[in-house]
């Protein structure tokens, strides 16, 4: 289940598999796809399931169904390294929704050539790009360095909170983080780690359980 919540003035909708789609614009932002991460681990003799690799793509696919967006903008980390087998598979997807515009903000994974990106028909972005009210970018930029009228939406992070219950057990969650200046999207990629977040009491957290986005009080 989805949630939707506004910011800058602008309605949102918060997704389960970690995608923020901005509905007035018909814009879907991702981070941290981190695609072929699993191939090039096995490349290097590292086990890794092949089912993770079509995880990836899968949840891809339906967003993209579920959301049907005009623009796609990844911020940051869409391809965790050299072109590898798992590249045709992005591509295949990208020219079975040929109506939709592919972009990428780069990131520091992103080091392929730009033949390669532009085969898939993807746009690319320098960071930080402008797209008023909004800078993006796929590091955090530094709160001092955000223009002044416009709010910062990036990656990099891999955002995640601990949820803990009254018999002292406790969960590790990855999460949605909005400050008064930056939000911060959780990592796309399944195979990716997560960094455990600080929260004040003016943040907005929503985090990803299963097929639920649930917003959680902040202290």
């Amino acid at each position: 289940m989805a949630e939707q919540f506004y910011l800058c003035g602008e309605k949102f909708l918060l997704h389960p598999f970690k995608g923020m789609l901005w509905i007035e614009q018909s814009i879907l932002f991702v981070a941290d796809l981190h695609l072929g991460k699993a191939t090039h681990f096995r490349k290097s003799g590292i086990a890794v399931p092949k089912e993770v690799r079509q995880s990836n793509f899968d949840k891809f696919t339906a967003l993209l169904l579920d959301l049907n967006p005009s623009r796609v903008i990844i911020l940051g980390d869409l391809f965790h390294s050299d072109c590898n087998t798992a590249w045709e598979d992005f591509v295949f997807v990208t020219k079975q929704f040929s109506e939709i515009s592919f972009e990428l903000v780069v990131g520091n994974h992103d080091i392929m050539d730009e033949t390669q990106y532009a085969y898939a028909k993807m746009k690319i972005h320098p960071e930080p790009y402008d797209l008023a009210p909004f800078s993006l970018s796929h590091h955090p930029i530094e709160v001092e360095d955000i223009p002044k009228d416009l709010f910062n939406l990036c990656g990099h992070i891999h955002p995640a909170v601990y949820l803990r219950g009254n018999g002292k057990q406790a969960m590790k969650l990855a999460c949605f983080h909005f400050t008064e200046r930056q939000g911060i999207l959780p990592a796309f990629g399944e195979f990716t780690g997560t960094a455990v977040m600080r929260t004040k009491r003016k943040d907005q957290v929503f985090v990803v359980s299963g097929d639920r986005v649930i917003e959680m009080l902040t202290t």
